[in-house]
C-alpha cells in the first residue's frame, strides 16, 4: 500500500521546490533507514527492563524517513514518525546508487535491501514496513543490482 493521498500530496509539495530542470517524482514511500544492532537492541531492552522492574518491553527501531525517488536522485525526508514529511536528511545521486541483499524480512513483514553508494565505505540499510511492503521491490528495481 502506497502513501495515502494526503501525505503523498504533502511530499511532493516539500520536494516540489527542490526539483531540478527536467526531474519528475518516480516513487514516494516512507521506510526505516539506518541499522540497529542486535548489541544496541539488547542494551535498550534490558535497560528499559530494568528501570520498569519487567513491566514494559522496549524494542529500538530505524529511523523512519519519507523517500522521494526521482528520475535523477533519491531523496530521504525526516519522517516525523509518520507525521507531515519534514527536512531533507539526505540528497543521493541516483546514477551513483545500487541496491543489493534485496529480501522480505521478519516473517515476510519487512522488505530490506541495503544501498551502496559509489565511493562510500558504508552502505545503507532500507527497510519497508509491512504497510509500504510493495513499494520495496519497485524502489529496488529503479537501481542496479550489488552482486
Amino acid at each position: 500500500m502506497a502513501l495515502n493521498a494526503r501525505r503523498a500530496r504533502q511530499l511532493r509539495e516539500t520536494v516540489a521546490p527542490l526539483l531540478l530542470a527536467d526531474e519528475h517524482v518516480e516513487l514516494t514511500s516512507l521506510a526505516g533507514v539506518g541499522s540497529v544492532s542486535i548489541g544496541r537492541q539488547a542494551l535498550a531492552a534490558a535497560a528499559v527492563g530494568i528501570l520498569s522492574a519487567g513491566t514494559v518491553m522496549a524494542t529500538v527501531a530505524p529511523q523512519p524517513l519519507y523517500i522521494v525517488l526521482t528520475n535523477q536522485r533519491v531523496l530521504f525526508f525526516d519522517g516525523n514518525r509518520g507525521k507531515k514529511p519534514g527536512r531533507l536528511v539526505l540528497n543521493l545521486p541516483r546514477a551513483y546508487v545500487t541496491a543489493g541483499g534485496s529480501k522480505k524480512a521478519f516473517f515476510g513483514l519487512h522488505y530490506d535491501t541495503h544501498l551502496s553508494v559509489a565511493g562510500q565505505e558504508q552502505g545503507l540499510k532500507v527497510s519497508f514496513p509491512v504497510q509500504h511492503l510493495g513499494d520495496g521491490p519497485r524502489f529496488v528495481a529503479a537501481f542496479p543490482v550489488t552482486r
